[in-house]
């Protein structure tokens, strides 16, 4: 049975690629290229359904917002 999971992406300030999937908590990795952050990812979230198994409810993926806060 396949399964989706939406993959959240960000670079961080040294360079590095960062994954989290919102639907696994817990479940994240970094790369230094896209390509290896892709293989990690999978293998990741392959790690947490084999201890964690599959969450019980879904998150609907429905986008992504940036808000500005004066500091």
């Amino acid at each position: 049975m396949e399964r989706q999971y939406d993959v959240v992406v960000e670079r961080d300030e040294e360079g590095y690629y960062v994954a989290s999937v919102p639907q696994l908590p817990g479940c994240h990795t970094q790369a230094r290229s896209l390509d290896q952050l892709t293989e990690r990812i999978r293998e990741a979230v392959d790690l947490y359904l084999e201890v964690e198994g599959a969450p019980a409810g879904t998150l609907e993926f429905v986008g992504i917002q940036r808000i500005t806060i004066a500091a």
